[in-house]
């Protein structure tokens, strides 16, 4: 352990009260866990709440036990008493505690995880409140917050000293990597650095351009507004992710009054965001199907698409891929004027490369003239890193100062492994493809799935196609937006696109014939060398099947990653297990055997950043590669190497010179020194009340509050005495407390009482039943048919029956704009289907809340003048027993059910006269035998029981 760690658990010893710790991204938060759990009485068990995947394997060594759901109750009460720790979520947590399966006076502490995502509504807050209130007063239980983001807990006003009371903490602890304790730890044997510069190529220099131009003038009409803070709006805050979440924080109150423009303003924001992280990420054919798949789902209503500098971003990702050529040697520009040029075309290594490139060339008079040239760009980072593994390898193999792997001490388990770190699992699968097969290979597979798919959606577009006729409007065409008013009036620029999507399609038809030759070939020679077995033909036919599968399949091999790399459609869960295999089962395996005639390379292992593991002390690499550098890698490179000194490490970073990557690199870094300053000057501030025994005093309760003034004031009734209050309690279905409702009703001071309902989700009286929904719950229950079936269950089983809408406090009290609103009726307006609902059940009541303190104002309203609701019907409310029966069916005290459901479905029987059928009538045996005269006086219509006593009268049809 590290000197600054030791120094972070003393100072949280210090306090009985716990603390709040904000390190660094990348100090790592379990030598901490480790060695303070230990430390805390062995007779109590402390409690993990929400522990991160990252934190789970150190923390084996501490034997905890994982608590669910699925574990009995009175399992997990033996366990709190146990002394071990324990993980759980605090959806379990809180449940168990206000049951009283869960005593405080068995906890020896409480550990919380990415506290920046805390606030003073979160179910965390609940549970230290009740641990708080509950537990006895010589008996303090410590609260062990720990956040490695420092730029989240400044974001808000006043957020960690609110959340700190919420805690009932009193010592913020800030680690930052300027600490000195920290600097001199992470100082004192650093590795080996070495800062690659890589050039980006000029078509990539000249898209990144293009889109900071674009993202420029979103911003500039964004600032327009005046509804944003204009600090906030920069270029460099725009290209990191939680920029997105700074802008929509600021306009979610206002959003309903906001016009399209803006709104999409924002959106585009994000996209333009994307595409220059895609640019250093994805390859030029990647990037290239991105730009197609936008430029179709967003070309309409997006408005960077139609910037000067957007013309010019779609262009160069065309040219990095391939380039279209006249047929006198002349070249298309971004200006749509020829220019003359030396025509080039990239020759294939192999023979179906060669076979393709004959086949296109001879088909150019066929596409009016236009050649397809492939290009096929490179990443500029993949040579270099080839480069840099054979360099490696050969100062290894010369015996220099990098490969003296023979020592003692710790560093005699390194491994000769040279690590390299991506972002995504997608870029490490494309360089592993790189270094098997060859920069050149792995261009031209992405290149023929690329072709293959226009084929496919090409046959997409002719089935879908119901008019033989040329379209009216516009149409999508490989990233170009064709206008089809009529043959005269064509324009040049138009087409040119037309004929470059000929020419793509002509080469993808013939990649795809030659694919099939390929395989029928393989098939014919596999079963010319089988030895021959059976004696018919039908026998040898039967047998071939299974090798025909087996060859295609061979040569389908890149299907499932073909279909992971596709940015359109996204990697399935089976894919990424499939992946992650792959790279463990080549991690001790040389990567050299995929090319012919190149240098010897080390083994290599590809890591993905956002897998969120601590591998270097798994793999214990003697060289590390930054492919994509990430601040928080870096700081876990500090670590290892200090923690292990006499180990020999040696860091590579690629970056592009010149680009958004070392700038946004770079800008991380200063956000995150930025916030650590802000914290430092909040913490010189802040203050945290405490009480005389130095316990921390939190938000009070209403019902804890003091009320001497009142008292006071009644001097004249019974001597001053405080009147008996009845306690209120609501009853909560457990499934509710992954919302912050509950929290607020108990800090309102009701009595929240955790079990499980099959109807509503709030019990507030015998009669009233809430189901609460939010925004986003309320429009997938309206398109999935579950909201109609709960309001119809409430409606049977209870007299009051309410839908609570609950709005979020950030954001806008309103659906949509008043501009929106229609007068007609709409099956996909929200509005219409409220009404609908409403008209459908006139019994049930809607109450709309603005946010959760308003929705517990609320429901104190509706309970005033109600009886308490009792636990036991709720439960058993809407719950069928063994034969079928509901228990405590309040309709089965007094009538059939089934009989009722089935009369009010009978011709003629409406809304208004079947009660006074229920009262003439005991059953509907008796209801068949009246007479029409009686009928009609009790429907108030003669044409109803007309309409009635036919359909009871009539005969049924026999079959003979």
């Amino acid at each position: 352990m590290l000197s600054f760690q030791e120094q972070i658990i003393s100072d949280l010893l210090e306090d009985v009260n716990g603390g709040l710790v904000v390190l660094s991204s990348g100090l790592p938060v379990s030598p901490i866990l480790v060695s303070l759990i230990p430390l805390l009485p062995s007779h109590l068990t402390p409690l993990l709440l929400s522990v991160p995947d990252s934190l789970l394997p150190s923390l084996s060594v501490l034997s905890p036990l994982s608590i669910s759901f699925d574990l009995p109750s009175h399992q997990r009460t033996s366990l709190y008493t146990s002394g071990r720790p324990l993980i759980l979520s605090p959806r379990i947590l809180i449940a168990d505690l206000l049951t009283s399966r869960c005593l405080p006076s068995s906890i020896s502490a409480l550990f919380l995880f990415n506290a920046h995502r805390l606030s003073d509504t979160s179910t965390e807050s609940f549970i230290a409140r009740l641990l708080r209130l509950s537990s006895p007063h010589n008996h303090l239980i410590p609260i062990f917050a720990f956040s490695d983001s420092a730029h989240g807990m400044v974001s808000g006003f006043a957020k960690a000293e609110r959340l700190m009371k919420c805690l009932y903490v009193r010592r913020l602890h800030l680690w930052p990597r300027f600490h000195v304790l920290v600097s001199s730890d992470l100082e004192t044997d650093p590795p080996e650095v070495v800062d690659i510069r890589v050039p980006m190529s000029p078509a990539m220099k000249g898209i990144q351009v293009a889109v900071l131009e674009a993202m420029d003038a979103c911003l500039k009409e964004l600032r327009r507004t005046n509804k944003v803070d204009v600090e906030d709006l920069t270029v460099e805050k725009g290209l990191f992710k939680s920029f997105d979440e700074i802008v929509r924080r600021q306009l979610d109150p206002i959003w309903h009054t906001l016009g399209k423009k803006t709104k999409q303003l924002v959106s585009d924001l994000r996209t333009l965001r994307k595409l220059l992280d895609y640019l250093i990420r994805y390859d030029a054919v990647t990037y290239l199907k991105y730009l197609d798949t936008l430029r179709v789902s967003e070309g309409v209503r997006s408005m960077w698409i139609f910037a000067n500098s957007s013309h010019k971003i779609f262009e160069l990702a065309k040219r990095r891929v391939y380039q279209v050529v006249r047929a006198d040697g002349s070249k298309v520009g971004l200006d749509n004027k020829a220019t003359p040029t030396k025509k080039r075309r990239v020759t294939s290594n192999n023979k179906k490369g060669k076979e393709i490139d004959n086949e296109a060339s001879s088909s150019n008079k066929e596409i009016g003239g236009i050649v397809l040239e492939e290009v096929l760009e490179e990443a500029p980072k993949w040579k270099v890193l080839r480069e840099l593994l054979e360099e490696i390898e050969e100062e290894r193999s010369k015996g220099t100062k990098v490969t003296e792997q023979i020592m003692s001490g710790e560093d005699a388990d390194s491994t000769d492994i040279v690590l390299v770190t991506c972002k995504d699992e997608r870029s490490c699968l494309q360089l592993e493809d790189c270094i098997l097969k060859g920069s050149q290979q792995a261009m031209r597979g992405e290149w023929e799935k690329y072709l293959l798919g226009k084929i496919e959606l090409q046959s997409v577009f002719k089935r879908s196609k119901t008019k033989p006729k040329e379209p009216k409007g516009f149409g999508v065409i490989d990233g170009g937006i064709v206008t089809t008013k009529g043959p005269s009036e064509s324009s040049e620029p138009n087409t040119i696109s037309i004929l470059e999507n000929k020419a793509l399609l002509a080469a993808a038809s013939k990649i795809s014939k030659s694919t099939i030759r390929e395989v029928e070939t393989e098939i014919e020679a596999t079963e010319s060398s089988k030895p021959k077995k059976g004696r018919g033909k039908g026998k040898s036919k039967k047998n071939s099947v299974p090798d025909c599968n087996a060859q295609s399949s061979g040569v389908q091999i890149e299907e499932p990653q073909g279909q992971s790399h596709d940015l359109s459609t996204g990697a399935s869960a089976s894919s990424v297990v499939q992946i992650e295999e792959k790279s463990h089962s080549q991690s001790h395996k040389s990567t050299s055997g995929g090319l012919s005639n190149t240098k010897p390379l080390p083994p290599v292992q590809f890591y993905a950043l956002d897998r969120d593991r601590r591998i270097l002390q798994e793999w214990k690499p003697s060289v590390v590669i930054v492919y994509h550098p990430d601040m928080t890698f870096v700081r876990e490179i500090e670590i290892y190497k200090s923690e292990n000194p006499n180990r020999k490490l040696k860091v590579y970073f690629l970056f592009y010179e010149d680009s958004t990557e070392g700038q946004k690199f770079e800008a991380s870094i200063r956000r995150e020194n930025s916030a650590f300053e802000s914290l430092i000057r909040q913490k010189s501030l802040m203050m945290i009340p405490v009480d005389q025994n130095g316990r921390c005093l939190g938000p009070a309760t209403q019902s804890t509050e003091p009320d001497s003034a009142l008292s006071n004031s009644m001097t004249r009734k019974a001597g001053g005495r405080k009147p008996l209050e009845k306690e209120m309690q609501v009853i909560v279905d457990m499934r509710e407390f992954m919302s912050s409702l509950p929290n607020v009703l108990h800090l309102k001071g009701m009595k929240v009482i955790p079990v499980t309902l099959e109807v509503g989700d709030y019990i507030l009286s015998p009669l009233i039943c809430v189901e609460r929904k939010s925004i986003g719950d309320l429009y997938q229950s309206f398109a999935s048919g579950r909201l109609f079936h709960q309001v119809e269950t409430m409606v049977r089983y209870y007299k009051i029956p309410v839908l609570l809408i609950e709005f979020s406090q950030d954001k806008s009290f309103s659906f949509q704009s008043a501009s929106e609103i229609g007068d007609d009726v709409s099956p996909t307006n929200i509005i219409s289907k409220l009404s609908l609902l409403v008209m459908h059940f006139p019994r049930l009541r809607l109450v709309w809340s603005r946010s959760l303190h308003a929705t517990a104002d609320i429901f104190l309203s509706l309970k005033s003048n109600q009886d308490e609701p009792d636990e036991n019907k709720a439960m058993r409310v809407g719950v069928p027993s063994e034969d079928g029966v509901i228990e405590n069916d309040v309709r089965a005290e007094n009538y059939n059910t089934s009989a009722i459901e089935f009369l009010r479905r009978l011709p003629g029987v409406t809304d208004s006269n079947y009660r006074a059928l229920m009262d003439c009538c005991n059953n509907l045996a008796e209801l068949a035998l009246l007479p029409v005269e009686k009928l009609a006086e009790l429907m108030g219509s003669q044409k109803a029981a007309r309409t009635l006593k036919e359909f009871l009268d009539a005969k049924c049809p026999t079959m003979l």
